[in-house]
This record gives C-alpha cells, structure tokens and sequence, in this order.
C-alpha cells in the first residue's frame, strides 16, 4: 500500500504541471551530490510552473511581498561601500526568492510533501556512506566531473578535528542539512512505524536512515545540529502527546547542560556519565584558546554595531567580510546570524520586512494545522486563513512547520544562504509549505 502511494505521488495533481514536477523530483534527489545538477532542475521546475500559473503566481499576496523586499535590497546596493560585492551578493537572495513564488503554484498536496520527504531521505543516503567513510574508512579525495557538475571534496578527519563533513564544506554546513531531513524523516516514520510489525522494507530502510542522520548528527560536533534536533524530538512528542519521551527528553537535556554548565561539584557528578565530547562541545572546552575574534558574541555585537552606523541601508551585502577583518585583523566570512547579518548589511527596514513574511507563513501555516472553527479570530477569517487541514494530513505538514522553524532557529546562529545546496533546499522546503497552505485557503474559499 505505502508502495503504491509512493508510486502515485510521482504524478501531479495537475496533468498540465507534470513536466515541472519531474523536473522538482529529479532535482531534489540529485541536489546533495550535484548542486549543479540538482540547482539547474528546480530552476527549470519554477521556470516552467510560471510560465503555466503566472497569473496566479503573480497576485498572491506573499508573493508581493518578496518582490518588494527584493526592490529594497536592489536600492540598498546603492548605499553600499562596495557597490559590486553588494551587487554579486543579491545573488544569494533575489533568484531565490522567484524560484520560490514559482514553486508554490506547483506543490499543493500533502502527498506531494510526503513524496518530497522520501525523496531526501534516499537523497541523503550517499551523503551519509560518504561521510561515514570520512571519519572511520580514512577517506580523502576530490572527485570531479565536467567541472562542476559533479566536485566533491571529501577531507580527512584530523583536519576537521575529528568532525564528520562528508561531501559539505564544513560540518555545520553538514548539520544543516542532516537535521533537515532528520525532521522530515521522523515526520515520515511517526506517520508509518505502525508498519514496522509488518515488516515493510521501506518502512526499515526509513528507520535505519532516520536512525543514521541522527548518529550523523551527533558526530558533525555541531552544537546548532544538536539543539534543533533536540528541539524537533520534544516539539514531536509534544505534538504526538508523548509525555513520557518529553520527560525523557528534557531531563537527558537538562543532564547535558549540567555537565557543562553547573557549578563544579554539580558538573563534576554529571560528568561521569555525560560524554566529554558532549559537555566540553557544549561550554567550548574542546577549544579553550579559541580567540575572541572567533566568538559569535563578538561577531554579533560587531553586526550590531554596523546596523547601528547605518540603520536605514546597512553596509551593502558582502561588507560584514571585509569591515570586520579591517578591524579584527582576522578572515570571518559572516557573523554566524542571518538576521543581523541583514541588518548590518542591508539596514533594519529591509530586515524587518524579511521577518515578518517569515512570520506571515509562520502564522498562517499555523491557523491552518490547528485550526479550530470556533476559535478563529476576525481579522484571520477577512483574510482567508481559516482554512483547516484534514487529520490524517496534519502530521506530515506539521513536520515542514517544524523544518521551517529548524531553519528560522538554524540561521540564529548561523548563516545558510553561502551555502547553495542549503540556500535551494531550503526555499523549495518554505515554497511546499505555502503551496499547500495556499492550495487549502483556495479550497476553503471555494466551499464558502
């Protein structure tokens, strides 16, 4: 049964729209080992789906709000202190955002989200072998073809201190990635471990593959990885009613904190359990001379302090880079926050409206998955978002609520848009969410 829904997912909803939906399909799966291959494929995905929706894609308010947010990040490069960096870094954002509007016309289905989410967790199976070779085979190579098309760089360990990175440029890079399909695929198991007593094939592949990312995780030593999949396994529980794992889930995380925090005596005891490689990752024991330079509170008051010079139009994207050497006397390509990143670069007005149509999609992907009819407040009702999810649907949407909130966390601590696989990926996870938000809005309008 779960085969053949898998087999009707290949086919869109939309006979008019299947050709991009391959194109998206093909692109996911290919996207961890071929940026190149995968960015080309989902471009033509939202090429092709505005060529069929532009009408569509085009009034949609959300929509609009990105091309005005895209206006203001075109006049700030105008501000800038370096009017071609400032330029070149648009990249990182404008394409996006219209490969993003283009996508949401063409995902509107919670099945099309179920179809996605299997194909990363296949997607990330390489990944994983790669990495896993990294760290306990001794791998170490570049492998090329074509140029670009396929250039994998896999590291030795030791030069990572012992940090698993696979085929990513750095191991954070790594744990962005592996805790977005972690999320996706525990979405995908809570949905099907019934199976398990069946002995679904598919259903223990997911399981040793969730199970996988998850030992992945824990070895890329990245603390940001560790706190949302931390924060992902409670939010589940929760959502599942699970009291017994949320209990078990906060006191283990509370030990953690302990370990690395408490005062000594307390420390002292919870150390004899808690792993070194956990608490002295957690309170940077593992790298007592690490330079001030490098500390994100250091980063982070700097960004602040340039959002501050130039309140209105920031520095121009790409300064933080080079103002931040000028003065530090050290190479910090970002201040490890997307959003003060923004401020400091594109100034608070720009930032601003990028957060709230981040908190737009965040409310109304909300109303929708707990929505209750009689509860729904005025000014939600004028605008169209009292639509509801059915029950059998609301868990797999809810694990993209919860991958989006991943990435919003995520980018608090770290910057994922110089990163092109995480940059895709990611607006094509944002893109599925609206698309279906939209497709169920459009629904409820219809049957009023």
């Amino acid at each position: 049964m779960l085969g053949n829904s898998l087999n009707k997912s290949f086919y869109h909803p939309n006979s008019h729209l299947q050709t991009p939906w391959n194109w998206l399909q093909f692109g996911l799966l290919s996207c961890p080992l071929s940026p190149f291959l995968g960015g080309i494929s989902i471009v033509v995905a939202s090429l092709l789906t505005w060529r069929k929706q532009s009408r569509l894609i085009s009034n949609r308010p959300i929509h609009k709000g990105f091309a005005l947010l895209s206006i203001l990040l075109l006049i700030t490069t105008g501000f800038a202190y370096h009017k071609l960096d400032a330029f070149l870094g648009l990249f990182n954002f404008i394409p996006f955002f219209f490969f993003f509007t283009g996508l949401t016309s063409l995902m509107q289905t919670p099945n099309q989200l179920r179809q996605i989410s299997w194909i990363m967790v296949f997607g990330s199976v390489p990944v994983l072998i790669i990495g896993f070779g990294q760290l306990f085979l001794g791998w170490n190579f570049r492998f090329q073809v074509l140029w670009i098309v396929f250039d994998w760089i896999v590291a030795p360990e030791k030069s990572l201190s012992g940090r698993m990175a696979s085929n990513f440029m750095h191991p954070n890079t790594l744990a962005a990635y592996l805790v977005t399909i972690f999320i996706l695929g525990l979405g995908l198991l809570l949905e099907n471990y019934h199976k398990l007593k069946q002995k679904n094939r598919l259903i223990i592949f997911l399981t040793i593959t969730v199970f996988a990312n998850f030992i992945a995780l824990i070895l890329t030593n990245s603390r940001n990885g560790w706190g949302i999949t931390i924060f992902a396994c409670l939010v589940y529980a929760l959502y599942q009613g699970w009291r017994l794992i949320v209990a078990a889930v906060v006191s283990i995380t509370s030990c953690f904190f302990l370990a690395a925090f408490a005062p000594s005596p307390i420390a002292q005891f919870f150390r004899l359990f808690v792993p070194y490689g956990i608490w002295a990752r957690l309170n940077d024991d593992m790298f007592p001379d690490r330079p001030l330079e490098l500390m994100r509170k250091t980063q982070w008051e700097f960004a602040w302090n340039l959002t501050q010079q130039h309140p209105l139009t920031g520095s121009g994207l790409r300064s933080f880079s080079g103002l931040y050497k000028t003065q530090m006397q050290i190479d910090v390509n970002h201040p490890h926050n997307l959003f003060l990143m923004l401020s400091a670069e594109t100034g608070l007005i720009t930032t601003l409206l990028f957060c709230g149509l981040l908190a737009w999609i965040l409310i109304a992907a909300s109303q929708i998955l707990f929505n209750n009819k009689n509860k729904i407040p005025d000014f939600l009702k004028k605008s169209g978002i009292s639509a509801s999810i059915e029950p059998e649907n609301r868990l797999i949407f809810f694990s993209y609520l919860i991958t989006f909130i991943g990435w919003i966390l995520f980018n608090t601590v770290d910057v994922t848009t110089f990163d092109i696989r995480l940059n895709t990926l990611s607006w094509v996870f944002v893109a599925a969410l609206c698309g279906v938000m939209y497709e169920y809005q459009s629904r409820h309008k219809t049957s009023r």
